[in-house]
């Protein structure tokens, strides 16, 4: 049977962003006839575990110039956008929908009730009382173009029609061959956002030590194109996280998968102190801690088994007392702690986040408004474009934005 539901917007992906367009574009334009199609059988699924459950919903930093510098692709094409509809304006649109967003101290922003439900609840209750309609485990299997719109094919030989679409399906393969099957050239996803597999021995018996803050320097191929990341970082068993890994993981996430995720990774485990500083430090520890063993007396912050294994790492006897420490034990102690090369042999995955790098060509959208330069009436939201964020509520923000961008172009159009 042939089912020719009339609509004017079709939504296609009931994520962040497909329910923030057609919520967008029914809140700007009462009455627009507009349908969420979402191919499983539950929405919002990477709302519900983002963040460890609490969902990031964006990041406290309100400054355009300054947030595009988190997005390894679309920097430049995301300044405009973030003009209009950034996380100030992501901020008070939950506002006004009942949820008040708390900001923490690395500047994540989450709502104060600890619970993704929270937002997953308030967009729900904005797609009703917008009267957007939902339909879920509704995949569309091929789109064509018609001379009033669209004809989307769903299963079991049902179809509907639509003068606009949104596609905001995320990585999705399904999204991402419609796109192509309109004239999209599509950039190949690779993973971005995941831990390092590092099969090192120092780091096998560490699993578990954080560390306030790292510098790390990632090199990656035969030319030695290199990334340097700061922040906190942590020891698993299969080698590194946390946000300065991810970050790097994030900016190289080409270039490793070209390299099946080998690279040579630089650790200052001290974080911003230069190597003649640390090497101060030690030199201090010398004269102050002449007579105590170097495993029990340390100047600096690390716990007394990473401190050991760090030793052990140089080479240098845990009941050496500082007095005997020469001068080739004390370089051997200033690389460990400031230069110590790690090979990584893999990539782990980032759970909570499921972000890719590839998409729909940048250059293929008007960013003004997200409509595809290539067909007309076709617009985008979202992961499913070649933008991505590092971890911190960035790849949310593209979301909100994009979805709110092609949201009110579309209200202005059927107006």
């Amino acid at each position: 049977m042939d089912t020719k539901l009339s609509y004017d917007v079709a939504v296609i992906g009931g994520g962040a962003a497909g329910f923030f367009a057609a919520i967008a574009i029914a809140e700007a334009r009462a009455g627009t006839r507009v349908v969420i199609l979402e191919a499983s059988p539950r929405v919002l699924t990477k709302v519900k575990v983002s963040g460890g459950g609490r969902c990031n919903v964006t990041h406290h930093l309100f400054e355009p110039k300054e947030f595009i510098k988190r997005y390894p692709r679309g920097e430049k094409e995301l300044l405009g956008p973030f003009h209009r509809f950034g996380a100030q304006q992501t901020i008070a649109w939950f506002a006004a929908h009942g949820v008040t967003l708390k900001a923490e101290a690395d500047g994540r922003m989450f709502p104060d009730t600890n619970s993704s439900q929270t937002i997953i609840d308030a967009l729900q209750e904005a797609q009703r009382a917008a009267g957007v309609e939902l339909r879920c485990r509704t995949l569309v299997q091929s789109i064509a173009r018609t001379s009033e719109g669209f004809r989307l094919n769903l299963r079991q030989d049902d179809s509907l029609e639509a003068r606009y679409v949104v596609l905001a399906t995320g990585s999705m393969s399904q999204g991402l061959e419609l796109a192509k099957s309109l004239g999209h050239e599509l950039v190949a996803p690779v993973p971005s956002l995941f831990t390092f597999e590092i099969e090192e021995s120092f780091l096998k018996e560490l699993a578990g030590q954080s560390f306030a803050q790292i510098n790390a320097q990632l090199r990656v191929g035969s030319a030695k194109k290199s990334w340097m990341q700061s922040g906190p970082a942590l020891i698993t068993h299969w080698g590194m996280s946390g946000p300065a890994i991810l970050r790097l993981s994030a900016f190289a996430a080409r270039e490793l998968a070209e390299q099946d995720y080998k690279a040579e990774l630089t650790v200052n485990w001290c974080g911003e102190s230069k190597g003649d500083e640390v090497r101060s430090l030690l030199v201090q520890s010398k004269h102050d801690s002449a007579k105590k063993n170097m495993s029990n007396e340390h100047p600096f912050a690390f716990s007394k088994r990473f401190w050991e294994a760090l030793l052990a790492y140089a080479q240098i006897p845990g009941d050496k007392v500082w007095a005997q420490l020469n001068n080739k034990e004390l370089q051997a102690l200033v690389e460990a702690l400031t230069a110590m090369k790690l090979s990584v042999c893999g990539k782990g995955v980032f759970k909570e986040e499921f972000v890719t790098a590839g998409g729909i060509q940048r250059q293929d959208v008007d960013f003004r408004s997200m409509e595809s330069r290539l067909c007309s009436g076709l617009y985008f939201a979202g992961e499913v474009l070649d933008i991505d964020g590092v971890t911190g509520g960035f790849n949310f923000q593209n979301a909100w934005t994009g979805a709110w961008l092609a949201g009110q172009h579309l209200a202005e159009r059927l107006g």
